[in-house]
């Protein structure tokens, strides 16, 4: 029988360790300890912090929470905090650990109830669950006589020779002693703070923690604090009420929050970090006016307000959502926050992604693009016409003066997308070459309900040649109808739209063509997402079988390589997983290393990766980055990786500070495939190439009908091979 003990230690650990962490929205391991390390500056406030924490997350466990997020400390960091702030403000004893206990299951309850209400809204619940229980604490405590108020705090140099003796007493003066400008005196105080730390050494130590974490949550708070300390200069207000309380924390936190952890890294996001800084000013004056009547601190409150209020309004948007862009996908990074996104936007748009296929079968060529010459202007801008060329270029034989001589004319219309037909017109008469219909301007026309607010129209279709009846589901790629010459339609060809209403000639959405081939001259271009040009020769991709089966991972499959690389052979083994999203992944046992990618049957794209560079699944997930199942002569694959996976350390980390600003580094995918002439083997040569650090890097998959065979990789003068091993059947 397996031996849990391992993991349960595992998950309990990641749970103490996060719950520190997420009080910065962060998992990072290192950051977590120095915040360990810190919060037992004080030595009973930090046995108080790390008690409510192991409370906290075994109560959670006891009711049976979601393990995940117990591990990820979303259950923890609120009562961690709460446990600090008491554990400063009292002095240890029987009577507060029972309090300790109480206070840490009221903070769960409340981060429970918390989250199942924000859930609703897709808003995060923040620190509301520890001022709720550290108010309580601080209120009820007036009550309490066996409660004894704490002195520590006062002579500063006897908790620190308790903590560490004479050296770190030393330390401790000789850092306090730096000729260090007051702004930044303050910013440091203000970052120990969060941590009920009032000196310069534990905000050091964070500012040190935060930038080893992330380089765009360090700028982050650098600029968020550095606005409200001008901000309160510009004014005429007390800077005193930075400098003595150290609540200044509040803009650290929302800088964070809003700059790279809730909001995609960018120029935007940095804009609206200095625009809500003056309203986290304005809150937390006039909250901490009214608080201290109550002898209460406003704490993080400002914070609270400012952050759910700002992640709220960005909710109910209904233009520019990119500007700024809220994370979809919580990957604890500011970094991965950033480079994903961008590679997303540029490899999909900033849209939902719906595999929108061209309405044809073969090639056609585009005769009216958006910003028609003739028609597709102002609110029907967003639409193409396609007929069929033949090699020089005409779209029809003979004198032309006749439907049956244009090569369009019958030929099947199909759906470009799965979906419910919701409107149909058919029985308009077809035109005579030459001639249009103005007062049935669309011909007959079928449109088709693919998600809401998005639908699909295709027009001048033959009289009578409508195959479907509104309210019939159709399927990708099934035929509707046969093009004709109906409508405001002088020779023959296919009108094609999308549009976010269901009625016949409604305004057009800009919206991309997916996976289609671009044909130039015999030279043929894939096009992961685009808008067909005027004169672009256009098909549908027809995958190559053997190559689409080699890259078709199921959920469950196990592959197993034996690599040869200088210091040896050893066996690897990936696990193709998917989680309860439907994300599905490929996971080095090895190495803990994951890929994340989508298959659309004829295109594989690898979407992310996480783990160590240079594992050979890293370097699958380069030479794989997008895989087009096809035997198309000349097709060359081109992308661009996103820039996390860069080699060099030291050059990506500069790029960390300047990302939101500006991109100076480039990694680059291309990759075209070799067959031999039985046609049932294949060669896919795929090379990565990051441009300002001269590196490249060379890959070659061989495949057969059994699926991926070997892997050839050629890095920095080092050839690395692995060899698939393929179980007998």
């Amino acid at each position: 029988m397996e031996n849990k003990t391992p993991h349960k230690v595992k998950n309990t650990l990641n749970g103490i360790l996060n719950s520190y962490g997420q009080v910065f929205f962060s998992k990072n391991i290192v950051l977590a300890i120095i915040l360990m390390v810190i919060s037992f500056f004080d030595l009973y406030a930090g046995i108080a912090g790390l008690l409510a924490v192991f409370i906290s997350n075994n109560f959670a466990s006891l009711i049976g929470l979601n393990r995940e997020k117990i591990s990820e400390g979303l259950y923890g960091f609120n009562s961690l905090l709460v446990g600090l702030g008491i554990g400063i403000y009292y002095q240890p004893g029987v009577e507060f650990y029972i309090i300790l206990v109480f206070i840490t299951l009221l903070t769960l309850f409340t981060t429970v109830l918390l989250e199942g209400v924000f859930w609703k809204y897709g808003l995060p619940f923040l620190s509301i669950p520890f001022l709720v229980g550290i108010w309580v604490v601080l209120i009820a405590a007036k009550g309490y006589s066996a409660l004894d108020i704490s002195e520590r705090g006062i002579y500063q140099l006897n908790d620190m020779y308790t903590l560490g003796g004479m050296t770190m007493v030393r330390l401790y003066e000789w850092f306090n002693n730096l000729s260090i400008p007051a702004s930044l005196r303050i910013y440091f105080k203000s970052l120990s703070a969060i941590f009920f730390q009032y000196h310069m050494f534990a905000g050091l130590l964070i500012a040190l923690g935060l930038l080893i974490y992330s380089r765009i949550a360090f700028l982050m708070s650098l600029i968020g604090f550095f606005t409200a300390y001008y901000f309160y200069f510009f004014i005429g207000a007390d800077i005193s009420e930075l400098s003595y309380s150290y609540i200044g924390f509040n803009y650290i936190l929302t800088a964070i929050a809003v700059g790279g952890f809730f909001i995609v890294p960018s120029r935007q996001s940095v804009l609206w970090v200095i625009l809500l800084t003056p309203l986290v000013s304005l809150i937390l004056s006039s909250t901490a006016y009214i608080f201290s009547i109550f002898n209460l601190s406003v704490f993080s409150l400002p914070f609270n307000i400012v952050v759910i209020m700002f992640l709220y309004v960005l909710k109910l948007r209904e233009r520019n959502k990119d500007k700024p862009a809220s994370v979809t996908i919580q990957k604890y990074s500011p970094e991965m926050h950033v480079y994903a996104y961008n590679s997303y936007h540029r490899r999909f748009g900033n849209l939902p992604w719906f595999d929108v296929q061209l309405p044809f079968f073969g090639e056609w060529m585009v005769t009216q693009a958006h910003r028609g010459e003739h028609t597709h202007k102002d609110e029907w801008q967003h639409a193409w016409d396609f007929e069929i060329a033949d090699e020089e270029g005409k779209v029809y034989s003979g004198s032309g003066n006749q439907l049956s001589d244009y090569y369009s004319y019958n030929k099947p219309v199909s759906a470009p997308l799965d979906g419910e037909v919701v409107a149909v017109e058919d029985g308009v008469d077809d035109n005579r070459v030459g001639e249009m219909n103005l007062v049935k301007n669309w011909g007959n026309s079928v449109v088709i309900k693919h998600d809401d607010k998005f639908f699909s129209q295709v027009s001048h279709l033959k009289a009578d040649s409508i195959k479907v009846h509104v309210g019939q589901n159709v399927k990708q790629g099934e035929v509707v109808g046969h093009c004709g010459n109906s409508g405001r339609s002088p020779i023959p060809h296919i009108h094609f739209q999308l549009q976010e209403n269901p009625s016949i000639g409604s305004k057009t959405l800009d919206y991309p063509i997916s996976s289609y081939l671009v044909n130039n001259n015999g030279k043929y271009r894939f096009e992961t997402a685009g808008v067909p040009r005027l004169r672009q020769v256009v098909s549908n991709f027809a995958a190559q079988k053997i190559i689409a089966r080699a890259f078709r991972f199921i959920p469950g499959d196990i592959i197993d390589f034996e690599v040869d690389q200088p210091g040896g052979s050893r066996m690897i083994r990936w696990v193709v997983e998917s989680d309860i999203h439907n994300n599905t992944s490929l996971k080095c046992e090895q190495t803990g290393a994951v890929a994340w990618f989508k298959n659309t049957g004829h295109v594989f794209y690898f979407t992310h990766y996480e783990g160590r560079k240079f594992t050979l699944l890293y370097y699958f997930f380069l030479s794989s980055y997008k895989v087009v199942s096809s035997d198309y002569p000349g097709l060359h694959i081109k992308d661009e990786y996103p820039l996390f996976v860069y080699p060099s350390r030291s050059a990506l980390l500069l790029q960390d500070i300047c990302i939101p600003f500006f991109k100076f580094l480039t990694a680059q995918y291309s990759m075209h495939i070799e067959k031999d002439n039985s046609g049932k083997h294949f060669s896919l040569l795929s090379q990565a190439s990051f441009g300002n650090s001269r590196r490249t890097m060379q890959f070659r998959i061989d495949i057969s009908d059994k699926g991926i065979s070997k892997i050839s990789i050629h890095d920095a003068g080092q050839a690395i091979l692995a060899q698939r091993k393929i179980p007998d059947l």
